[in-house]
Formats: structure tokens, sequence, C-alpha cells
């Protein structure tokens, strides 16, 4: 069934959900919100691929840009799990709780764009709903970097909010991150006769070391903490059940706060990590908060509570890259994204909605 804009965020959040997008396969879900958006006069409307882009032209003073991905990561290998595909519904009205693949990480916010879009008619600001693929995966399939590249002047905004998931609390800006390869040379040798070698897996003992006992630091920027982190996420070595390895490698990451740039925070890495042979193999930056801007206060006010420091990264940084403050703020508890019940809050989808609608509309 086509998508209704006119039903409650949280049944477009089940609709949506009903429709299986994990990263790679969004086209029937981009056909399905197109269709929406192009039947309602006041919106422009523009695809690039599976990423949609539609504009109000009202020629108001300010532009909001609402954002979200439309992909999910792949469904539950766990038989029985819940969040999975179709949605499921838990609960008694009014403490209702849906279940399923991108509940959280972020059907819920893209419905919510949905649903101010069909109401976007009356809005106070002129507004940019962006519905874009392939978040999930690497970093040069996303369709919000594609729709920069290709349509860049589309996307000029005065502030945006990317609509992932964070309790309905604003997140402001995000951690950059960065990750090294570590490479520890050997001598192999046969097993028997491990003093003709060196053994690369040992001599990573030090590397180790350094890193289990590195204290990350929290820097305060613009008024929130970013707690930083440098961490070994992966290992491989070794050859055979015989054999002395002669290399061993470590992947690590580094988690920095949005006061660095790229290269300041390479040059922290290899300050601690002094004496090893390290290459680094991808970096994306953070952003700042922007929290002091006059728009952003005034979205402050309107949602309340504390604003909080996003810890991972997310697309705020991709459009900080374009000149667009812009923060976190949607539906659904981000612990609980990608996990074999993925679920959210129907109250908490409607809430948003409200906030949002109040603030726009």
């Amino acid at each position: 069934m086509p998508l209704d804009l006119s039903s409650d965020a949280a049944s477009l959040t089940a609709a949506l959900i009903d429709i299986e997008s994990v990263s790679g396969g969004e086209e029937r879900i981009a056909d399905e919100i197109e269709n929406a958006l192009r039947a309602l006069p006041w919106l422009s409307v523009l695809r690039d691929g599976d990423a949609i882009l539609a504009r109000t032209e009202f020629g108001l003073p300010d532009r909001i840009l609402l954002a979200g991905h439309i992909d999910t990561v792949p469904l539950p290998a766990t038989p029985g799990a819940r969040g999975t595909v179709p949605a499921q519904w838990s609960g008694t009205p009014g403490q209702s709780v849906l279940y399923g693949r991108g509940a959280v990480d972020m059907k819920g916010g893209v419905a919510v764009q949905l649903a101010l879009a069909a109401q976007a008619d009356s809005a106070s600001k002129d507004l940019t709903f962006v519905f874009y693929d392939h978040e999930e995966v690497e970093a040069v399939k996303s369709g919000l970097g594609r729709l920069a590249r290709h349509h860049r002047q589309l996307l000029e905004a005065d502030f945006g909010i990317l609509l992932e998931p964070s309790n309905g609390l604003v997140e402001g800006g995000c951690n950059g991150t960065m990750r090294f390869e570590a490479r520890i040379k050997g001598v192999a040798a046969h097993s028997a006769r491990a003093w003709r070698g060196r053994n690369a897996i040992h001599d990573t003992a030090e590397l180790l070391v350094r890193l289990r006992d590195y204290q990350p630091a929290t820097v305060r920027v613009d008024g929130l903490d970013y707690r930083e982190g440098l961490n070994a996420v992966r290992i491989r070595g070794g050859v055979a059940g015989n054999v002395i390895p002669d290399e061993t490698v470590v992947e690590i990451n580094y988690r920095f706060a949005p006061d660095k740039n790229l290269e300041q925070a390479e040059a922290v890495v290899r300050e601690a990590l002094t004496g090893f042979e390290l290459q680094r193999t991808d970096a994306a930056p953070g952003a700042r908060p922007g929290l002091d801007q006059p728009v952003a206060a005034a979205f402050l006010t309107a949602v309340g509570g504390v604003p909080q420091p996003k810890y991972g990264w997310t697309d705020v940084a991709r459009l900080a890259e374009l000149g667009i403050p812009a923060v976190n703020f949607g539906p659904g508890d981000p612990l609980l994204a990608h996990s074999d019940d993925e679920h959210v809050n129907a109250e908490q989808i409607g809430d948003c909605a409200e906030v949002l609608r109040r603030w726009l509309l």
C-alpha cells in the first residue's frame, strides 16, 4: 500500500519498517517516499539514485534542513528476534512499543520528516527534507555525500536537524573518528626452533599495554563535554600452528573531540604511539555543536531539556562541512540501534513530531 502521510508518525514508522531496506536495497522505499512527496503540491522534489530531496519555496527568512537515512543494517540472524521485518507492536494503547529493523535507526526519524512534509504548506520557515541511502556502509557510497556533490546549492540552509535517535534530546555536534593499522614486524621460524625467529605476536604486547594505559581526554567544546577514546579494535597475525609469526597487524580506532581537525587528531595518535609503524586507513572529522547560533538557541528553547554531546560520528559532520550548523534530534534510544530487539516507544515518536511541528509549522 502507498504511504499514508496523513497517519500519525508512529503508524508511518511501522509502514516504513515493513519495507525492507538494508543498505544497497533502498530502491523500493525510495520509490514509496518519492511518490508520497510528489503528491504534495507545496514541495519541489528531486531524486538522485535512491536519495530524495524535497523543498518548500515560500521565500521565508529562514531555511531549516531535516535529514534522515532510509537504509538499515542487515536483519538479525538470531531466530525469533523481534527487531526484524515486518514491524511488530507490543503493549497497550498509549504505551505501545514498536519492534522492527530500523525502528530506532532511523525509520522513526524518517517518519517524523514525512509527517512534517505533509503539513509543510503552513510552515513558518522554508524547509528542506533529505532522505538518503547508504548511510550504514562505507562513506564513499553515502547518498548524502552524493547529493552534496551533485546538488550542493539545494542543500543550503541556516540550520540542520539530523533525526538520528537521541532519546528525544538534542545532541550537539559529534566526535570525529580515525582508524590506523599498526604493523609489528618479526622473523619467521619453525616453532620447534623458535630461537631462530622473532615472534611478532609477542612483540605486540608493548603496543597493547600502551593502548590499555592510555588516558583519553574529555574535551569541552561550546559548553559540551566530549569523551575521547583510543582503542585496539581488531588484531590479526600468525601463519600456522608450527610457525613463529613474522607480522602482526593491530587496527586502532581513535574517537576525537570536535575541537580537532584531522591533522591534529592524527598527531595525538602518533605521539601516543611513538615508535610504532602506523598507517592511517580512514578518517572523518567531527562537528562542533554550533549551539551558540540564534536559530539553534531557538530550537533548544522549543525542545527543552539539557543538550548532550554526540559521542558517535553522524552526518551532522557532513552538514558542518557544508557550513550548516546542525544537531541530532530524533526518537529512540541509540543504544538499541542495530540490536536483535530494536524497538521504539510510539509516544516518543509522537512527542518528537509534535516538538518539531510546534517550532516549524
